[in-house]
């Protein structure tokens, strides 16, 4: 760019006032300081920008071409600062969340809500996804953050446990004279049972956890989702395996009952997750935040 910003702008001010002194003033400048300022930008376009008469100072038709274009050219860095600021304040941008369905429902819902209600001005996309597919979605680009059940593990991803859970096996009335005593893993094997699919994060979990103990799940019914899990025990097909917290109302309603393992299944986590090595932005940098506080 021949010339520079500040010589610009100097000589948008000085053509809109007509006059040197008026805005030397404006921009807290000598008058001296302006007029070699325009000097400058002239010697450097090689044309006159303005004729200089003793009734003050007027553009010359190369000094109005230009002017219209300055004119223009500012109004669109002014809008750009303006856009950023807003950006920056959270009044505009955009939040993609890549997301579970059981997810979703049962602990992103809250946050959600909060974020929408601090910055209605953060358009809110969000992609649902099983786990795996969540971290292609975050490594593709897609999505800016994922929320998913852990454990998770992907070097190219920062993870960050946000939320306890417990993995447990739940029954109907039917199966409700279990619930008195533990029940060994070998006589569960033998129960109908209901599972997610084999694709769930949190089904290969659980299944490892019986693996390394030497007992394989054959589940009468693979499910799509938490809910259907919950419906179908509900209604007396088998015994299933959920996530405590997200069953919490079956429970406390009695229309589902906790069993009792011989041996309880390790707690693990929910987590938020982000590419390393790639700058979140300030919607999502603020969302992370909020989440991280849980």
């Amino acid at each position: 760019m021949i010339g520079n910003l500040d010589l610009y702008r100097i000589f948008n001010v000085v053509s809109g006032n007509k006059s040197f002194s008026k805005a030397a003033q404006e921009l807290y400048m000598t008058q001296s300081a302006v007029s070699q300022a325009i000097m400058k930008l002239e010697n450097e376009l090689e044309i006159q920008l303005f004729y200089r008469t003793s009734k003050g100072i007027i553009l010359t038709n190369e000094g109005k071409l230009l002017n219209e274009y300055i004119n223009s050219a500012l109004g669109m860095i002014d809008v750009a600062e303006e856009k950023i600021l807003e950006v920056n304040k959270l009044n505009t941008g955009q939040l993609r969340i890549a997301v579970g369905d059981t997810v979703s429902r049962y602990f992103l819902l809250p946050y959600l809500e909060e974020f929408h209600a601090r910055y209605p001005g953060i358009r809110l996309k969000i992609l649902n996804g099983t786990t795996s597919e969540i971290c292609d979605f975050i490594k593709s680009g897609k999505a800016d953050v994922g929320l998913c059940n852990l454990p998770i593990h992907d070097e190219n991803l920062q993870i960050i446990p946000c939320k306890e859970v417990h993995d447990i096996f739940v029954c109907g009335d039917k199966f409700k004279r279990m619930i008195d005593k533990p029940i060994s893993f070998e006589y569960l094997m033998k129960m109908p049972l209901i599972f997610l699919e084999r694709k769930s994060n949190s089904r290969v979990y659980v299944e490892n956890f019986f693996k390394k103990r030497g007992f394989q799940i054959s589940p009468a019914f693979e499910l799509g989702s938490h809910d259907l899990v919950l419906e179908f025990t509900k209604i007396n097909l088998g015994i299933s395996c959920v996530v405590k917290e997200f069953a919490s109302d079956y429970l406390e309603s009695g229309e589902l009952y906790e069993l009792k393992l011989e041996e309880e299944i390790p707690k693990r986590s929910i987590g938020i997750c982000y590419l390393k090595n790639v700058p979140l932005s300030r919607a999502a940098g603020k969302f992370v935040e909020r989440i991280h506080k849980v």
